[in-house]
């Protein structure tokens, strides 16, 4: 495997254009995310996965996307089924624990077998987030569960569904987005919780689940740690917290820098990222000329990075035997228990 650029770019449309074929030739990023914006049908999500990994010269080039339900899944009807959220299957197991348990299980399961349909093979799911009475809407039914224990037991089981169908999942977004009152797509958040608070709640589903091969970063300011710098560009954050309080040595990938919560141009904001400690940086919305500039900055996954990135390729294995439509059975049958169809 040549080093790759520590970039994951997302492209314009449903297929890649001649100048968008050059680019990715040229600055060879690890990866590419897809959005709605690059979805259509089946045979066409799988042609542009082609693409792109004939692009990057390397057939296991990841491909993610956010495929969480409810608000937020990128692949959805009339061609795919309409996901549930997490919220609605934190509500099944508010009111039964094992019925709820088994139904975020087969919910992921069910999404790996549709992204691996598709070729697509990392998941950013699930939400460990903590949500609290006055979180951002922004973030309300996208956590797997309203408490930290409901978070480590649901989120367990979503990554335990995804992995069985072949798929990586991304734990999201840590050390935890939970507390933020505003979007920070749009601006940037800051929490103002002690050092204490956060360790008992929001850091307490990405210590749980710290084995987990991949995880994304928070563009959030956690005042009573780093009051400067967002999570997502603090190596204080990074290392003392991701690193070395939660113990979280897998592939670590910002959130989009694209987003509003974050400062200086897309070279500065990239550099950023790295130079705090992600292995890794999404930039999402397929701008060209921003990739370029993200591209001339040269800097490729460094040993560690490359070190954490093979080692959760190595969790990722053939799906396990299952039968779609028993489990989709399966899911409905339990979802009617709180009267949702599926």
């Amino acid at each position: 495997m040549t080093t790759p650029l520590a970039a994951i770019f997302g492209c314009a449309s449903t297929s890649l254009n001649a100048k968008e074929k050059a680019f990715f030739r040229d600055a060879d990023p690890l990866g590419f995310i897809l959005f709605s914006r690059n979805i259509q049908r089946p045979d066409q999500v799988r042609n542009l996965v082609e693409e792109l990994r004939q692009c990057s010269g390397r057939g296991d080039a990841p491909i993610l996307i956010d495929q969480e339900g409810g608000r937020v899944q990128r692949l959805g009807p009339p061609q795919w089924r309409d996901i549930p959220s997490p919220g609605v299957l934190a509500s099944l197991h508010d009111k039964n624990n094992a019925a709820g348990l088994e139904a975020v299980r087969l919910n992921a399961r069910l999404i790996a077998a549709t992204l691996c349909d598709l070729t697509i093979d990392v998941n950013c799911l699930p939400c460990l987030d903590v949500p609290q009475s006055d979180s951002h809407e922004f973030l309300r039914g996208r956590t797997s569960g309203n408490s930290a224990e409901q978070s480590i037991l649901l989120g367990q089981a979503t990554c335990d569904g995804l992995l069985a169908g072949g798929i990586m999942p991304v734990i999201k977004h840590i050390p935890g987005h939970g507390r933020a009152t505003s979007d920070s797509h749009h601006s940037l958040p800051r929490i103002s919780a002690s050092h204490e608070d956060l360790r008992a709640v929001d850091f307490a589903p990405f210590k749980a689940l710290r084995l987990a091969g991949w995880a994304m970063t928070a563009h959030v300011i956690y005042e009573s740690i780093d009051e400067e710098r967002p999570a997502s560009a603090s190596s204080i954050v990074t290392q003392q917290v991701i690193r070395e309080q939660i113990g979280f040595d897998g592939f670590l990938v910002s959130d989009d820098i694209c987003m509003q919560a974050l400062n200086g141009t897309m070279s500065e904001r990239f550099n950023d990222c790295l130079d705090a400690g992600s292995d890794a940086v999404l930039h999402c919305n397929g701008n060209l000329a921003e990739m370029n500039q993200i591209a001339t900055t040269g800097r490729l996954l460094d040993s560690r990075a490359l070190k954490r990135y093979k080692r959760g390729q190595a969790m990722t294995h053939t799906p396990q035997p299952f039968d779609r439509n028993e489990g989709l059975a399966r899911l409905t049958e339990l979802l009617e228990m709180i009267g949702v169809s599926s």
